[in-house]
């Protein structure tokens, strides 16, 4: 993958990923240097132990990195990831809105303040057990050669992060190394085991580490809840919602309306805290042509006005083709038209832009 010996940190979470990514980086013979971060965890009356630093990941990280010879250091990122993860999260719930955690810490503190660690203690670049990949494309920029780095998805289309990496620009991805890209997960199990890893057969999480299996324990907790009406879409009244903030549209479970059902969320009308739901699955007001975009990062800077390409408007979902088009000069928003209908478009959360297996970038739905 390298084939010059550099200065490398590798996020160490006590996985199979981050300790297969770290066993291929030491075997490669660059200097490796492992951290462990350390984020905010609830310690009042839910007493949550974040799954990405509990006791357990630090001592299979420990257990790792003394088996591969190398050193591991822990960083304090605690107050960082409160502000910038766990504040936002609960602030972009109390308006409305249902928003991506992983996508923010990655960008603001997991990898991207982890970048400015890494210069600070002398190293160069930043790797992880993120299934992505890199490339180097080279360009010629006023009439001299230059590097452009493109953000792929990884190999496993089945475990690809792409998604959650969207908004890091030229600069952070020319310190970033993703070990895994090209690897499916049967492999990373097989060749951990083959290596010896001790924590080759571990489970992994996919829940936001920070709140418990049901995040509305958590938000009831730190917000504000109002009830109110729940209504469908004809305006009858069906039952009474516990907050606003602890639903979001297409949800099916939770809803608790007695009689014919499933019913599902279809809107939230945050002025008159009022619930809308639907009992049809293929509602029309489920499913819209087009949104809008904020806070959009494109990974090339030279992207056009106008472009075609395909949307994620959710981890895990199905690409859909659309149009991206700026609002105008003065605004920061984009216009994203879908060639098909998608279903349950929900604020806070984050579209990402494809050219197939290409990330262009993304944003935020308004």
């Amino acid at each position: 993958m390298l084939n010059e010996k550099k200065k490398i940190i590798i996020a160490m979470s006590g996985g199979v990923d981050s300790s297969l990514a770290a066993k291929l980086l030491v075997d490669e013979g660059h200097d490796v240097l492992g951290i462990f971060l350390s984020f905010w965890k609830d310690s009042g009356s839910l007493n949550i132990e974040n799954k990405c630093c509990s006791a357990k990941a630090l001592m299979d990280a420990r257990s790792i990195c003394t088996q591969l010879g190398i050193r591991l250091y822990v960083l304090d990122f605690v107050q960082e990831f409160k502000k910038e993860i766990v504040d936002n999260f609960l602030s972009e719930y109390s308006i409305g809105n249902t928003p991506n955690p992983c996508v923010r810490c990655n960008k603001f503190v997991k990898i991207g303040l982890l970048i400015k660690k890494a210069k600070d203690l002398g190293y160069n670049y930043v790797a992880t057990g993120h299934y992505a990949r890199i490339k180097q494309i080279e360009v010629f920029k006023d009439c001299r050669r230059d590097i452009n780095y493109s953000l792929f998805k990884g190999v496993d289309q089945r475990k690809d992060q792409s998604y959650y990496l969207y908004k890091f620009n030229q600069k952070e991805l020319s310190s970033l190394l993703f070990p895994l890209g090209s690897y499916k997960k049967e492999e990373v199990r097989v060749m951990a085991q083959n290596f010896k890893l001790s924590v080759a057969a571990k489970k992994e999480s996919q829940e936001i580490c920070f709140v418990p299996r049901d995040h509305n324990d958590f938000l009831k907790k730190y917000l504000v809840l109002k009830p109110g009406e729940i209504r469908t879409v004809d305006e009858e009244v069906v039952g009474r919602h516990q907050g606003l903030p602890l639903y979001t549209i297409g949800q099916r479970k939770g809803i608790e309306i007695g009689g014919v059902g499933p019913f599902y969320v279809v809107k939230k009308n945050e002025k008159n805290n009022v619930l809308y739901v639907t009992n049809d699955a293929l509602d029309l007001n489920l499913f819209k042509n087009e949104l809008v975009v904020k806070e959009v990062n494109w990974i090339d800077s030279k992207v056009r006005f106008l472009i075609a390409c395909e949307a994620v408007i959710r981890y895990g979902s199905k690409g859909v083709k659309c149009i991206v088009k700026k609002q105008d000069s003065d605004c920061d928003q984009y216009l994203v038209k879908f060639d098909d209908e998608v279903r349950a478009v929900t604020s806070g959360q984050s579209i990402v832009f494809y050219n197939k297996n290409e990330v262009l970038g993304g944003g935020v739905i308004v």
